[in-house]
C-alpha cells in the first residue's frame, strides 16, 4: 500500500529532465579511474546536468576556433610583410604565440572530454600536462602585456630621450619572459603548489582547493608576481602615457591661444597626434579586458585557498577558466581594428573578410627605416595596438 502511494505521489509531480538528486555529487558522476586524483572537496558538492557539458564543449569550441584563427592571422601578417617587421613588433607576435600555443594545447583535449560527456579521459599525468601548459601560456601572455606597456611609456613618455628597441633587446626579452613563465608554471610540478582536475571534470588548472601553507603560499605568491604586480606596473604605464599625450595637448591649446591661432597642427600633424590617443585608449581597453578575463579566476583560487572552501562548486570553479581563455580572443580582434597598416595588410592576404581601410600614400609594403624611438607617432601605430 505504501509503494503504491509513493508511486501515485511520484506520478503527480511535473516531469523535469533537468532535475539531478542532490545527493549526485561531483565524485558520484566521476568514473573510478579518475577519483584517485579528484579533490575529496567534490565528494559534496552536486554534480552539474550531464547536458551542459555538452554546452560547454560547443563553448571551448567556439573561443577555440575564433582564438586560433585570429592569432594566426596576426602572425602570419606579421611574418610576412616588412613593414610590420619592427622591434617592438615582436612584443606583438610573442602576445599572438602565447595565445595560439595555449589554444592548440588546451582546447583540442577539452572539447573531447565535453563532448564525449564530460569526466577527464587522460589520466593524472595528461592533466598536469594540461595545467602546465596552461600556466606557461598564460603567464607569457601577461608578461609579455607589460613588457608592451613599458614600451609603450618609453616611447611616448621619454620620447626622442628614449632608448631605442632594438631587435636584440626585444629578442633578450622575450627570452627572459618565457624562462620567467617557465620558472613559475613549473613550480607546482616539482614540489611547490599543485595543479588538479577542475569542477566540470573536463579541464585541469590550479588547485584553488588544498588549504595546506604549501598551495596557499604558491597560490598567494603567483597571485601577487603574476597578476597583481604586472596589473599595478600596466596600469601605472598607461596612466603616464595618458598624463603625458593629454598634457602635450594642453600646451599646444595654450600655445596656440596667445598666438591666436586655432591650432599650431598641419592637418597631418593633427591626424599623428588623433591616432597617439586612438592607440592609448586601445591599449587601456585591451588591458581591461585581460582584467576581466583573469581577475575571477585569481579571485576563485584566492577564496578556495584562502577562505571558505565550500563556496567553491564546480560552476564557480569553471566559469573562471572559461572567462580567462577569452583572453586569446580579444588580442587578434582589438589588433586588427586598431591598427592601419594590419588592416591593410589583413585585407590583402584575406579580401573575403572585407576589412576597411583608410586610404593613405604610403604603401604598407615600404621599408622601415626608422628607429623605433625616433617618432613617437611612427613608433605608435607600428607596435601597441596588441
Amino acid at each position: 500500500m505504501m509503494e503504491t502511494n509513493v508511486t501515485a505521489m511520484a506520478q503527480q509531480q511535473p516531469f523535469n529532465p533537468w532535475a539531478i538528486p542532490d545527493s549526485f555529487t561531483v565524485y558520484n558522476f566521476a568514473p573510478e579511474e579518475i577519483r584517485s586524483f579528484l579533490h575529496p572537496h567534490w565528494q559534496t558538492q552536486k554534480a552539474p546536468h550531464p547536458m551542459l557539458y555538452y554546452f560547454f564543449g560547443i563553448l571551448y569550441m567556439v573561443i577555440g576556433t575564433v582564438a586560433t584563427a585570429g592569432n594566426y592571422m596576426v602572425l602570419r601578417i606579421l611574418g610576412s610583410f616588412p613593414a610590420l617587421r619592427t622591434p617592438a613588433n615582436m612584443l606583438v607576435m610573442n602576445l599572438a604565440v602565447s595565445d595560439f600555443l595555449l589554444m592548440i594545447s588546451l582546447l583540442p583535449e577539452a572539447c573531447y572530454n565535453f563532448f564525449t560527456g564530460g569526466p577527464w579521459q587522460f589520466g593524472d599525468l595528461g592533466c598536469q600536462i594540461h595545467a602546465f601548459c596552461g600556466a606557461l601560456c598564460g603567464y607569457s601572455q601577461i608578461t609579455t602585456l607589460v613588457l608592451i606597456s613599458w614600451d609603450r611609456y618609453n616611447v611616448i613618455v621619454k620620447g626622442f630621450n628614449a632608448a631605442p628597441l632594438t631587435f636584440g633587446k626585444a629578442s633578450t626579452m622575450i627570452i627572459l619572459s618565457w624562462l620567467y613563465a617557465f620558472g613559475w608554471s613549473v613550480s607546482p610540478l616539482v614540489g611547490w603548489g599543485y595543479y588538479a582536475m577542475d569542477g566540470m571534470l573536463g579541464t585541469c588548472s590550479f588547485d584553488g582547493l588544498t588549504t595546506n601553507m604549501n598551495n596557499k603560499s604558491h597560490i598567494l605568491a603567483s597571485t601577487m608576481f603574476l597578476y597583481v604586480i604586472p596589473i599595478i606596473i600596466i596600469i601605472g604605464c598607461y596612466y603616464f602615457i595618458v598624463k603625458a599625450v593629454f598634457h602635450h595637448e594642453d600646451e599646444l591649446r595654450q600655445q596656440a591661444k596667445k598666438m591666436n591661432v586655432t591650432s599650431l597642427r598641419s592637418n597631418a600633424d593633427q591626424q599623428a597626434v588623433s591616432a597617439e590617443i586612438r592607440i592609448a585608449k586601445v591599449a587601456i581597453i585591451n588591458v581591461t579586458l585581460w582584467i576581466l578575463a583573469w581577475t575571477p579566476f585569481a579571485i576563485v583560487c584566492m577564496l578556495g585557498t584562502w577562505g571558505d572552501t565550500s563556496k567553491i562548486t564546480p560552476y564557480i570553479c569553471e566559469l573562471p577558466v572559461i572567462l580567462a581563455k577569452t583572453s586569446c580572443v580579444y588580442n587578434p580582434l582589438i589588433y586588427a581594428l586598431s591598427h592601419p597598416k594590419y588592416r591593410e595588410c589583413l585585407k590583402e592576404l584575406y579580401p573575403w573578410l572585407c576589412i576597411v581601410v583608410e586610404t593613405k600614400k604610403s604603401s604598407k609594403h615600404g621599408g622601415d627605416n626608422q628607429s623605433t624611438g625616433s617618432t613617437k607617432t611612427e613608433a605608435s601605430s607600428a607596435t601597441t595596438a596588441a
